[in-house]
């Protein structure tokens, strides 16, 4: 079996896909908050590059050992718009000798698409830590790309978990979308999304095949934002299904995911566990569309 890996050097999380044969074998991820402060600096901390890096090198030695024959990274918004970018890249190069693909805003909606979508039609939300991309494809065509500098990390570092300045920021933050050609379903991936609808689902384990598919509404999701911001970061800590470095960053998500919706009265989201890293083995040809 042909056995390769992908990297996703993200804002919140790095995470790692394993195929064999076409199929994805597992994911993994490792939260190192790579864009830590970026909102306040324009600058990755030192730390967060050390971090991130070695959590890069963690995972090209776990591919490595389970056969892969290639190993693939890329990095999102975090990377592409602080100033110190470049110094991720060469960081990740040194300890480990892999080449980071920088994908751009409009470049990484596109492989949301690909990955949660293939080749049909639909919009795809992708909720990250620095960024969130919006992408639509009608009549096999894409109709709607655009990607606005707000994500979780970055709600954290600016709001905090203020109910007020988080919602007066992601209802400014929402305009940036403009006018989006809804035409039908909408589908929602990334970290935010696929916790959302573990605790929507009451999941005590996580459940990639049933988080795939599930169905959030938006009145659900407001009661789900305002839930969340009503509990402490500790409580939300101990929910089932809850990754690590994931709680003091939800709410906040939470409140963007439900603006979103409000906003662009999108009635339901449709989550998918399917996302940018199989969005970008299939771009490179590795393996096929969903």
């Amino acid at each position: 079996m042909k056995k390769f890996a992908v990297i996703d050097i993200g804002s919140n999380s790095v995470r790692l896909m394993f195929v064999a044969d076409g199929k994805v074998l597992y994911k993994t991820l490792k939260t190192t908050r790579l864009g830590e402060g970026l909102a306040q600096t324009n600058r990755l901390k030192p730390q967060a590059v050390e971090r991130s890096a070695l959590a890069v090198a963690e995972f090209v030695s776990k591919a490595q050992s389970d056969g892969a024959e290639q190993v693939f990274a890329f990095a999102t918004a975090a990377v592409r718009t602080a100033e110190n970018g470049q110094t991720f890249v060469e960081r990740a190069r040194e300890i480990c000798g892999i080449e980071v693909d920088v994908v751009s805003g409009e470049e990484e909606a596109e492989l949301g698409l690909l990955g949660a979508l293939g080749n049909r039609d639909g919009f795809v939300l992708d909720i990250g830590g620095a960024s969130s991309e919006l992408v639509g494809r009608t009549d096999g065509k894409t109709v709607y790309k655009r990607s606005v500098d707000v994500g979780v990390v970055r709600l954290k570092d600016v709001c905090g978990r203020d109910e007020k300045a988080l919602k007066a920021y992601t209802r400014d933050a929402v305009k940036g979308y403009g006018h989006v050609p809804l035409v039908g379903d909408v589908y929602a991936i990334g970290g935010t999304a696929t916790t959302l609808a573990s605790i929507t689902l009451g999941l005590t384990e996580y459940d990639s095949a049933r988080i795939t598919g599930a169905v959030i509404t938006t009145e659900e999701m407001q009661t789900l934002s305002d839930k969340l911001l009503k509990t402490s970061v500790e409580e939300i800590a101990k929910m089932p299904c809850m990754p690590t470095g994931r709680a003091d960053v939800l709410a906040g998500g939470a409140v963007w995911l439900t603006q979103i919706m409000h906003a662009l009265r999108i009635s339901k989201i449709i989550v998918s566990d399917q996302d940018n890293l199989e969005g970008y083995a299939i771009k490179k040809g590795w393996m096929d569309g969903v």
